[in-house]
Formats: structure tokens, sequence, C-alpha cells
């Protein structure tokens, strides 16, 4: 099985488009690790489409948030206005989706999905240290997280845990051979909100049959997004980022 592996579209449905579009053919299943909504001004179209196409998704702390499933205690300002606002915008049918998601792990053809870590699914794997914490813990060689908007992840070789790289910018995609006797935490990146210092979309395509996966970076209509960020009347902040991938 080919899956298309996206996380923390976060309403941006310039991205997802071109995501899609840019893997088309290449995946048989989409699943994603959480942040549908929040920050961006496309709740509804992005949830439909996920509604429409996804086989699998956990839920992330910005869907809790939108639907009031999560109080906003933690949450800045602006990542507080944007959840009120995502709120108010979201169809009744489109709001019982969001907050029906389950909460993860997911497991799949063996591997699983969570949105932060397998233990806590609001937590940050940031670091090493982060992942060393969690990997005694996983019931399945490869998960799939997401919450930080950070491409690459993690390797445990039994002895010690090293950092996976993003993608460079350079380069448009990364191969990552999976050593059987290893065990992997995999982020595929933002695909509506990288924070890593590049701004363009990021996602993975994993075949189950092959003994690697691949990352993708891809362009998209930064502009168009936040146009329409700014005319929803959202925190400029959440369209000013989007070019400089923080």
């Amino acid at each position: 099985m080919r899956y298309l592996i996206l996380s923390d579209i976060h309403a941006n449905l310039e991205s997802l488009e071109a995501a899609v579009e840019h893997a088309a053919g290449k995946y048989d299943q989409v699943l994603c690790c959480g942040d549908l909504i929040g920050y961006g001004a496309d709740p509804n179209a992005v949830t439909e489409w996920v509604r429409a196409h996804a086989a699998g998704v956990v839920r992330g702390n910005h869907d809790k948030a939108s639907v009031e499933l999560d109080d906003l205690e933690w949450f800045n300002p602006v990542a507080r206005a944007a959840a009120i606002w995502t709120h108010h915008a979201l169809t009744p049918e489109n709001a019982e989706y969001i907050r029906n998601l389950p909460k993860g792990p997911l497991a799949f053809d063996g591997f699983q999905m969570v949105h932060g870590s397998p233990l806590d699914e609001d937590e940050y794997i940031l670091c090493v240290a982060d992942a060393g914490l969690v990997f005694g813990y996983l019931e399945t060689p490869l998960t799939f997280f997401g919450h930080t908007h950070l491409q690459g992840g993690f390797i445990w070789n039994r002895a010690r845990v090293e950092t996976i790289g993003k993608t460079p910018a350079a380069e448009e995609r990364q191969t990552l051979e999976l050593d059987p006797e290893c065990a992997y935490m995999i982020n595929p990146g933002s695909v509506g909100q990288p924070r890593d210092g590049d701004p363009r979309a990021g996602y993975v395509l994993y075949n189950t049959d092959e003994s690697f996966l691949i990352f993708y970076r891809l362009p998209y209509d930064v502009g168009k997004a936040q146009d329409k960020i700014r005319r929803a009347g959202l925190p400029p902040l959440l369209a000013d980022r989007l070019a400089s991938g923080r």
C-alpha cells in the first residue's frame, strides 16, 4: 500500500491542493497526523477534502481547540484568535467531524500515527532528548507524528537516538532508507505552515512494500493564502509568517 502522509494543514487550501497535485498517481491512501484547521482561512474546504479523501486522521491540538474540546489557556493570543475565528467559521457538519476525530495512536499496516507523541497527543518532540524518552514505548518500529511543523524526525538504532534532518532547501525530495533493526519517528513536515525556515509545503510518501520513504518539499501559492488570511480578518502575523517558513 502506498500512503500519502500529511500533517498540520492548518486550513491552508493552497498548500494542500499543491501537495495533492504534486503527489498525484503516487499514493493509494491519504493519512493525516492532525491539525487540519487553525491559523488558515479555509477550515471548511480543508476539512471537507479530508473527510472525502483521508483513510485515517488523528486530531491535533488546534482541531480540539477550534471545536471547544480543549480550552485556550495555553494558546498565545494569535493562536487563540485563530481558534475562535475558526470555531465560528466551521459548518456544523465539519465541526462534528473534527469533534469525532480519534486521539491516536492510530495503527496502520505495521506503523502508527500520532499528533504529538504516543504518550501525550499535545507533547512536542523537538530534540533527541525528547525522542529518547518515547522510543521505548512505541508499539511499532515506525511512527509518523506532527505538531512541531519540522520535517524530519528521529532514528533509534538500539544504542542511541539520532536526528533525521529536513529536505535541503535546494532539493525537492529526500529519501530515507529504513533499517529493519531500527525504530523511527518521522515527521512529514507541515503542509500549511512550515516552521523550519523553508516556506515550502512538506509531506511524505511511504510504500509499505519498500524499505524506504520519501520526504518532499514543494512551492505553492503563498500570496493567495496570505490574501485570504488578511481578508478574513485573522491576525496579520499568520499571513506574514507563511513567506518565511517561521
